[in-house]
């Protein structure tokens, strides 16, 4: 989880060091890939519930840390894949909820990804941790074994 942070929170001090103004363009390899700074006042895609947004955000991200924090706590220990999965989701949004509290404009992203008009919205490092993390927790939990699940969860309650 301190790698993923530490190098959401170092590659954004960079981009927004290096690249103002925001919203212009500065190819890295053809159209294709480029650093645009962005700030990002609403959530996933650039959505967005008017002014309240940041708040209702942040809110939202500190209970999704909470469910996260219960889901580690019950995994098995020894279950590599389980705990990765959490680590990044959990530390792709501790990263974006950082910049929630640091930056009033929103989070910043600066990772573009497209073919000309034909762009992939706007990203960060700590994006890319919440999404891998987010398909990996998918997997994980689709193949999880229901009568191991049924049974840890009636040890838990019992306790």
């Amino acid at each position: 989880m301190v790698v993923v942070v530490v190098s959401d929170i170092i590659t954004k001090a960079i981009a927004v060091a290096t690249l103002s103004p925001a919203g212009v363009p500065s190819p890295v390899f053809g159209e294709w890939l480029r650093w645009t700074l962005v700030y990002n006042p609403g959530a996933a895609f650039g959505l967005y519930l008017g002014g309240y947004s940041r708040w209702i955000f942040l809110s939202l991200s500190v209970i999704a840390m909470v469910i996260l924090w219960r889901m580690y706590r019950q995994t098995e220990s020894g279950n590599v894949q389980r705990t990765l999965a959490l680590a990044l989701v959990s530390s792709g949004a501790l990263g974006n909820l950082i910049d929630r509290v640091r930056h009033e404009y929103g989070v910043v992203d600066f990772i573009d990804v497209g073919i000309g008009a034909s762009r992939w919205p706007t990203f960060n490092i700590a994006d890319m941790a919440v999404s891998c993390g987010a398909l990996l927790l998918a997997w994980v939990l689709w193949n999880e074994d229901p009568d191991a699940a049924t049974a840890s969860t009636s040890t838990e309650a019992q306790s």
